[in-house]
């Protein structure tokens, strides 16, 4: 599977390679870009939408002739320039900065974000001059983000140092990285964990630090992750656990992936969430105390409550 970025990647090399090598073959491309001829005919149907405006004359062209041959059409448009205002270059030119300050950068994208920066602070007149009284100094994540992108673009090794919310534990991890994405708008790494021995996504918030190590990366082969499905994709082995949250419990939203969520009248949360290891929550719901409590499955939330009546029974023995 794929996500919105490879997508794109995928369609823009596309268009370079039909622009270097007119009239390739169709079968000769689906192979070159390892997919099957449906899926080329696909995104060629995809770049019919494409261009630099809605205007007839700036759209690309491609088509495939009587005898499978691939041609684009209109691949030399011309390009009209970006117009900028000036809050907008000085939004640019602030994140390319900090950009370029990330520590772990590798030293060409370090190169590159000063060349852009310069050209863009010549067309930007006086935006370039506000935009050099501000600064933005990045967390942790951001500085491990530019960590991690430097282990997937060398192939080398990364040690975590990564905190486990469940178990109010930072726990060290070595791992072969495969790539960076988005699920729901987080940030995460996915990795090979040779501690668990499994793809595992580690959220960037929680990594404590990252070091990139002078070991080569040979991550076997990892499952394909789909982020538009989103974190939880459950299995038919899964539990659906409903959990109702106190207003001193929302927290858990953060931390545990869900199905369901709905906000309850007192300011809590009613969560549904999948889960292979129904300990887990049972873990999760006596440290909740009084501010959760699980609703179902039935027989979990009975074992939550000997659990806590033992636990109970045991203080007031002492």
């Amino acid at each position: 599977m794929s996500n919105a970025l490879d997508d794109t990647r995928r369609l823009l090399s596309l268009v370079a390679y039909l622009r270097e090598r007119p009239g390739t073959r169709l079968e000769d491309v689906a192979r070159a870009f390892g997919h099957d001829i449906e899926a080329i005919e696909a995104d060629l149907g995809t770049l019919h939408m494409c261009g630099t405006s809605f205007m007839a004359d700036d759209l690309l062209e491609p088509h495939v002739d009587s005898d499978g041959r691939v041609w684009l059409d209109n691949a030399d448009a011309p390009v009209r320039p970006v117009r900028l205002a000036p809050h907008e270059a000085l939004s640019l030119l602030v994140a390319l900065r900090a950009l370029a300050g990330l520590s772990g950068l590798r030293d060409r994208d370090r190169e590159a974000l000063g060349r852009v920066t310069a050209k863009l602070e010549d067309a930007a007149g006086e935006a370039a001059q506000v935009a050099a009284h501000v600064s933005v100094e990045f967390e942790a994540e951001e500085s491990s983000f530019a960590t991690m992108d430097r282990a997937i673009a060398e192939k080398r090794v990364l040690r975590l140092s990564y905190y486990v919310p469940r178990r109010d534990q930072v726990t060290e991890r070595v791992v072969d990285p495969v790539r960076l994405l988005l699920v729901e708008g987080r940030p995460y790494l996915l990795a090979w964990c040779r501690t668990a021995e499994d793809r595992r996504l580690f959220r960037l918030d929680r990594v404590v630090a990252a070091e990139l190590l002078d070991e080569a990366s040979d991550p076997p082969t990892v499952a394909p992750f789909d982020p538009d499905e989103g974190l939880v994709q459950p299995t038919p082995d899964d539990v659906e656990v409903v959990l109702e949250l106190g207003p001193g419990g929302r927290w858990v939203r953060e931390y545990y992936p869900y199905d369901a969520i709905a906000e309850l009248p007192d300011g809590g949360l009613r969560l549904t969430l999948r889960t292979p290891d129904t300990s887990v929550v049972r873990r999760l719901a006596l440290r909740l105390g009084g501010h959760g409590r699980v609703v179902a499955p039935a027989e979990l939330a009975d074992e939550v409550r000997r659990t806590a009546s033992a636990a109970l029974a045991a203080y007031a023995d002492a």
